[in-house]
């Protein structure tokens, strides 16, 4: 059963790029949106036009990055034609940098003792969950620097370890909020990933497709559950510098 237009969370910009035509109308209340794709396919500039597109529609969004302060958020933003400083004053936009290492800690930790868990940190973070979507991009760079996740993942716990997130995820949307996760499938046993994408109401692969001597995307739509309209199987997209986003056709053959 579809989900009339107005139900959704409209991604906007329809003057600007087609992607909101292209993904039936918008995300529909109280989905997890997974989004995959290995390292330079273009997660963040999706995110980050998911998080734009929101904020002009007037829905509140939270964009938690593990790799872009704010300044460079708001820089890199400017350079695809998406202008974030009005959304952060009017506090419509959350931009939130969480700072991990690549030994497990949080960056800046004195000793073990000050280490806390990255997971039950964020998830503490009442402010970041409080509007209407929240956006993680990554996903895995928070998994894979939680210390508690990790020392399952080396107990072979990792799927114990998903479900207790995605039981706190489940609260969240059963108020109508959308979760969208970024995640590099590179980086995670199938056993840490596997739950994620069993749970995702959406869930969509970024894929850098070679034809001849050139490398397009596409984003493969390989659930969409509550869609609004018909979504294509495969839409091809492009990232340009001062412009974003740009649907390119349904499909890249």
């Amino acid at each position: 059963m579809s989900i009339a237009t107005q139900d959704l969370y409209s991604l906007g910009l329809d003057d600007h790029d087609r992607l909101n035509k292209e993904l039936g109308g918008g995300i529909p209340p109280g989905s997890i949106v997974l989004m995959e794709g290995d390292y330079g396919a273009g997660k963040s500039a999706m995110s980050q036009r998911f998080t734009y597109g929101l904020c002009e529609e007037g829905y509140s969004v939270t964009m938690l990055s593990t790799e872009l302060t704010v300044g460079s958020f708001i820089d890199q933003m400017h350079s695809l034609s998406y202008d974030m400083v009005e959304h952060i004053l009017d506090e419509r936009c959350l931009f939130l940098h969480a700072e991990v290492g690549d030994t497990n800690t949080l960056t800046g930790g004195e000793d073990d003792e000050d280490r806390k868990e990255l997971l039950k940190r964020l998830m503490n973070a009442e402010v970041m969950w409080s509007t209407d979507v929240i956006i993680v991009d990554t996903f895995d760079a928070i998994l894979r620097n939680d210390p508690k996740f990790e020392a399952l993942v080396r107990q072979n716990e990792e799927r114990q370890a998903a479900l207790e997130i995605i039981g706190f995820f489940r609260d969240l949307i059963s108020r109508g909020k959308v979760i969208v996760l970024t995640v590099d499938p590179s980086t995670l046993d199938e056993e840490a990933i596997g739950p994620f994408r069993s749970i995702a109401d959406v869930f969509i692969e970024l894929e850098m497709i070679e034809v001849g001597n050139d490398v397009r995307r596409q984003i493969a739509v390989k659930r969409f559950a509550g869609m609004g309209e018909q979504v294509g199987d495969t839409i091809g997209y492009s990232v340009r510098s001062g412009t974003g986003i740009v649907i390119e056709s349904r499909s890249v053959a």
